[in-house]
């Protein structure tokens, strides 16, 4: 955590720390604790997709909406998608901290990453990360297919957007028991 409070601010007064990865990879679970352990405001991805097919368009409400006001040290009006309601619902406010954990599939976009000061890539089996996102849902055969179409939006990102290539820390998620994470060509343990 010492790293992270070290980091230069990329975005205005703020230093945004990105934690990206396909779904089930651990994003949430990684990002609520490096928030947490630094007192710092997180804002998941999920509240920026309009929908199953909301991937593009909330890497875009990311950056114009979030990362571009709070670059220009003013207040962020962080878009709230309702997903049961399948509508936008009231906008958060978020005050330009001195640390930003972002956490959801393309928060680590080019299209972002000048703002990023640090850009986390969690790496895990299809098959684990598929197990852990269908443990999450109230409903997993309509899951199964909404799974199928958010992976190909994902798959089509990564095609023209390796995102990995730029992490600055490769954390492999597949055993909890002993990830392995790479820094600078690295393995650490």
């Amino acid at each position: 955590m010492e790293l992270a409070r070290s980091l230069s601010a990329r975005c205005g007064q703020t230093a945004v720390i990105a934690v990206d990865g396909r779904a089930g990879s651990g994003k949430t679970t990684l990002a609520s604790a490096v928030a947490g352990a630094l007192a710092a405001p997180m804002v998941s991805m999920d509240s920026l997709y309009p929908g199953w097919d909301g991937l593009a368009e909330g890497i875009a409400l990311l950056e114009s909406e979030v990362l571009q006001p709070l670059s220009r040290g003013e207040e962020a009006s962080v878009p709230v998608y309702d997903w049961h309601r399948g509508d936008w619902g009231l906008a958060r406010l978020l005050t330009p901290p001195a640390i930003l954990v972002v956490e959801g599939v393309g928060c680590g976009a080019r299209s972002s990453s000048t703002h990023l000061s640090a850009l986390v890539w969690l790496e895990c089996d299809e098959a684990v990360r598929h197990s852990r996102a269908l443990s999450r849902a109230a409903d997993g055969a309509a899951f199964a297919v909404e799974w199928e179409r958010w992976a190909a939006q994902e798959e089509s990102l990564l095609k023209l957007d390796p995102i990995f290539l730029r992490a600055d820390l490769v954390v492999r998620t597949d055993d909890s028991d002993a990830p392995t994470t790479t820094l600078a060509g690295h393995d650490v343990r």
